[in-house]
This record gives structure tokens, sequence and C-alpha cells, in this order.
């Protein structure tokens, strides 16, 4: 149960920290260009401790789900038009409350500090600010992990050999009797024999094994090893059996319908150990790129990953281990890492790094949709008044001002309750029904 905790209070503090350095990317140009910062707190709720520098007041708050900072006048007063002082319409009263709440931030004197009249380009530095500091640490994050723990790959050792030969597709797992005999073990292949070549080639990779096996169905071909710091001769005759049809990479390649393809390929029936290998630095940023590319698949399909979740929560389908979780969710499989007998601590520390390096790549992309409260938001409309006051200013005419965001209060309001909602139905999936890794 220790080792449990210990995961999940690791995670929760490299959390915390992420979120802490994300605001601080945005409180460090904040600063720099002028604009007043009133406030810097992680989390949300009733507040446990703050201290005052200067005119910032910094502090944490009870529920470490997220952050803010808060800048005077985040948006700009109404452009010729007064509020309605009889208006009860309720929209129409998050727009008001949201000028009002941005007039009174601003302070006798400050008026030439609102974030509002910041130029365009010192606003998107100061909400891109928050999102890069997130990606500045999974590189970093990832730099570790792959420099200096390593990546588990196949290696040239036969880790496993079968008894018997079964088709990729057959959905047993186990050998019964009638089953034709696997060539690997006819030929007397043992785990732990390291593969010199195949067939008179010299081998380097698993996947260069794979290939020649592949291509050499109902031939006699000779196995190099070396057993027990001997090198040994083996013939082997690879039959002719169904098996995943793979890309250069060893990767399963899928059909037009998505499933995995097959072919009729040579099949000795052997798999490799897999070995830690550390990484050169130019792994890194194309690490870090996959996993933007992943979220991002995620972000795009989350309404078809959401009713999934749902189904699964509510019904009998498992959950998809590639599918969106809660922080509840990343405690678990933290903790679950954390418990595991049969891994070294080395293995375990490195996946703890790699959840934390995957969350601030979810922080960084998450925060970058063009919504609002998001970063993604403020950047997007800043972006709009920049191309408005361009044409403007192509066409001769007079400047439109700076785009007036409080307007899409409403909206605002409709993505934080989706947010919350799906954010609910994480958790209790996660609760009821978690991810399996082990």
């Amino acid at each position: 149960m220790l080792p449990f905790v210990i995961g999940v209070v690791i995670i929760v503090l490299g959390l915390a920290l992420s979120i802490g350095l994300h605001e601080i990317g945005h409180l460090v140009p904040a600063k720099l260009f002028g604009v007043k910062v009133t406030q810097y707190m992680i989390g949300f709720g009733p507040t446990i401790w703050s201290k005052r520098k200067g005119e910032t007041e910094y502090g944490v708050k009870a529920i470490p789900l997220g952050g803010y900072i808060s800048m005077i006048g985040m948006f700009p007063p109404a452009k010729g038009e007064q509020a309605k002082a009889d208006s009860t319409g309720f929209f129409r009263g998050l727009v008001q409350d949201a000028r009002a709440s941005s007039t009174e931030s601003i302070t006798h004197g400050d008026e030439d500090r609102a974030f509002y009249r910041l130029p365009v380009w010192k606003r998107i530095v100061v909400m891109f600010g928050g999102p890069f500091m997130n990606l500045v640490l999974a590189v970093v994050l990832f730099g570790v992990l792959l420099m200096g723990f390593g990546v588990a790959q196949p290696s040239t050792t036969v880790g496993s050999v079968s008894a018997c030969a079964l088709p990729a597709t057959s959905e047993r797992q186990t050998c019964e009797p009638g089953d034709p005999a696997a060539p690997g073990a006819a030929a007397g292949i043992e785990p732990g024999d390291r593969i010199v070549s195949v067939a008179g080639r010299p081998i380097d990779t698993w996947n260069e094994s794979t290939a020649i096996i592949r291509d050499h169905p109902d031939d006699e071909i000779e196995l190099v090893v070396i057993r027990d710091g001997e090198e040994v001769t083996l013939v082997v005759t690879p039959m002719l059996s169904e098996r995943y049809a793979t890309d250069e990479n060893g990767q399963v390649v899928t059909d037009a319908a998505g499933e995995p393809a097959t072919v009729q390929a040579g099949f000795v029936g052997i798999s490799p150990a897999s070995e830690t290998v550390q990484q050169p630095v130019t792994a890194v940023l194309p690490a870090v790129g996959e996993n933007i590319a992943g979220v991002a698949g995620i972000i795009v399909n989350l309404p078809h990953r959401i009713v999934d979740v749902a189904n699964a929560a509510f019904g009998p389908e498992e959950r998809d281990p590639n599918g969106p979780i809660s922080v509840v969710g990343v405690g678990r499989v933290a903790g679950e890492i954390a418990s595991l007998d049969e891994i070294p601590l080395a293995s375990k520390a490195a996946g703890l790094i790699g959840i934390l390096a995957s969350l601030n790549i979810a922080l960084f992309v998450f925060n970058l949709i063009p919504l609002l409260p998001l970063d993604g938001g403020h950047i997007a409309g800043a972006l709009w008044e920049a191309i408005r006051r361009g044409f403007a200013k192509l066409f001769r005419r007079p400047d439109p001002g700076p785009v007036d965001l409080a307007k899409l209060m409403p909206l605002t309001l409709g993505v934080v309750v989706v947010l919350g909602a799906m954010s609910a139905l994480l958790i209790y999936a996660d609760i009821v029904k978690p991810v399996t890794l082990f």
C-alpha cells in the first residue's frame, strides 16, 4: 500500500509543479510588459496559504486541479454603448458582469497597465507563456527519460520459443494436441540465444532477422547464434503461416477497414527479449512531437471517446487504455507502477517520469484549444484583433479597436459546463471502471 501512495503523491506533486510553472509562464512576461498582476494562485477554492509581495498575492488553494493569475483589465470597456441598468437577461448579465469586474480591477493610476491595452503580440506572448512552460518541461522530462533511462526495444536475443505454430489471428494462446510444432523449437533454438546471422546475412536488429525469415517459407536456412559464449549453427525451416503484415519498422499495418492486415509469410516461432537502450538527444523532439500528435488526436475525437467512456462506465464494455482519463486515473496508474514488484526501481522511476512528461504535453495541447476560458481562446481573440486592424489599415478604415472578448462570456460558461461534465464523467469512470494497464 505504501508504494502505491508514494506513486500517487509523486504525481500530485509533479502536477502541482507543472501547474505552478504554467502560471509562471504567464506571470513573468505579464510583469515584464508592465501589466499589474494582483494574484498568482495554484489551485481553486478556499485559500490555504498566501503571502503578498509587492502588488501581487501569491498563494495555494484547496483544490489542486489548476491555477491562475489575475491581471487587471482583461476586457476592454463597452464601445459606444451603455449597459442597461434594467436588463434582466441572463446572458447579458454575464457580459456586463465580466466588463464590470474587469473595470473594477483597474485602480486609479494603473489605467495604462491593463492587459487589454497591450499590443497584440505582447498579449499573445503572455497567454502562450503558460503552455510554452509545459512544453519546455515536457522536453526536459522526455530528455531525462530517453537519454538517461533509455527505451525498451527488441534485442537480437531470443526471449521465448513457441512450442507450436498458431496463426496470428488465432484466439488461442496455448498449444493443444494436434497443433503443428513450431520450426524454432524443432531446430533447437533456445531462450537466451543471441542471433548473429540468418541465411548468411549478419543481423544487427531483430526486425532484420524477422524480414529474412518471412521471405524464406519452406526453405532450409542457417541460423547462427551465440550460446553460452560459443557460436552455434542451427538449421531451421520456416513454415508458411498467416502473420500480421508489418512495415519497415516492424509495426503492424492496418487495412482499409482499420483492422490489422495479414499475409502469408515464413514463421519460426521465436520472440525477442527486450533491452533498455539510451537514446541520442536527436530522439527527444521527435518523441515530443509524437506525443503532441497523439494528444491532439484524442482531443479531435473527444466527443466519440467520451461516449465510449460513458458506455464503459455504465455498461459492460472495457475502457480503452489509450483513451482519456482523469487525474484520478492518472494517479491510480502511477500508484500501480510504483507498486509493481516485478520491475526494478529504475523502471518505476522511468514510468513516473513518462507520466509527468505526458501530462505536460496534455496541458500544452489542451490549453491551446481556441476557446475561452483557455489560453488558446485569448490567443485566438488577439489574432482576430490583429486581422481586423490589419484589414482596416489596408483599406484606410478607422481602427476598430480591441476585440471585446467579454461578449463571449455565454460561450465561455458553456465551455466550463461541458468541461466540468466531462471531468466528472472521467472521474466516475476511473473509480468504477479504471483503465487497466497491468
